[in-house]
């Protein structure tokens, strides 16, 4: 093995040293050329993995409390770090558009959140507003008691009344099943109701309910909805390992308010490879 000094000269001036071929320099750094361009890749596809996890992530803060400067802060993260979306609650989406004009992070709105339990033209109207004011995608919450009474057509034309508004202005839906509250046979039924009524993802938990994404739940919410639709777990997800083990059950977006921890963790291997 190469000295340190000897790896961060060869990586540093790679084409001057090569081009030496008569001397023992030269063939010292030829030797070297394999490790060196070993570190590369692995550095390129790490960059690549991270980039990749990065664009699945929609940085979230829904807190009632929350200040102007700590969704400003969210933003600059999104925008830094080039995360998939910032999900805000309504009040606060005309501030993220403005933070994030001309960037390629969306804004997501919550709407009907966290129970639920409005009416349809309140979600419906809610999410008019939001993407009047420069929301990207709608994250709702369906009506739960609606769906455990059996009420199967009001659920589906509950999200068709949001999924509508929000298509027409060019916007993503997300419904919110809060899986912690369903057995498993209504969460079987939440997402082929969505599907039905034209959601873009099925999403796990609003994380004020209790529980949170679960790999068993992700892996069964997957399997309902096919490779249709989305799947986003969403709630108590805060290191790198939640994330990967969320994406290998068959999530392709992740709501946390972690996204920058989880991709400094990433980050971590990648600089004991320089």
């Amino acid at each position: 093995m190469a000295s340190p000094k000897h790896r961060r000269r060869t990586a540093g001036s790679l084409g001057r040293f090569t081009k030496m071929d008569n001397t023992n320099q030269s063939s010292s750094v030829r030797a070297e050329e394999p490790e060196f361009f070993a570190a590369k890749k692995m550095r390129e596809s790490m960059v690549a993995g991270d980039r990749r996890l990065a664009r699945m992530i929609d940085q979230t803060n829904l807190r009632p409390e929350a200040t102007e400067d700590q969704i400003t802060r969210l933003c600059q993260e999104a925008r830094e770090f080039d995360f998939a979306a910032v999900v805000v609650n309504a009040a606060y989406v005309e501030l993220a558009s403005t933070e994030l004009a001309g960037s390629e992070v969306k804004v997501a709105a919550v709407v009907g959140f966290p129970l639920g339990a409005t009416l349809s033209s309140v979600k419906r109207f809610e999410a008019g507003e939001v993407l009047k004011l420069g929301a990207r995608e709608i994250d709702m919450v369906l009506n739960l008691g609606a769906l455990k009474s059996g009420k199967r057509e009001f659920v589906q034309a509950d999200i068709e009344s949001v999924a509508e508004v929000t298509h027409e202005r060019g916007g993503l839906l997300k419904v919110i099943l809060e899986t912690v509250l369903l057995t498993e046979d209504e969460k079987k039924l939440a997402c082929e109701l969505s599907v039905k009524a034209g959601a873009d993802f099925v999403k796990t938990s609003t994380g004020f309910l209790g529980g949170g994404a679960t790999v068993d739940d992700v892996r069964l919410m997957r399997r309902i909805v096919g490779p249709s639709i989305g799947v986003k777990a969403s709630g108590g997800i805060r290191t790198a390992v939640d994330a990967k083990a969320m994406i290998e059950a068959g999530a392709n977006r992740i709501g946390t308010s972690s996204g920058v921890k989880i991709i400094e963790e990433l980050r971590e291997p990648l600089q004991t490879t320089r």
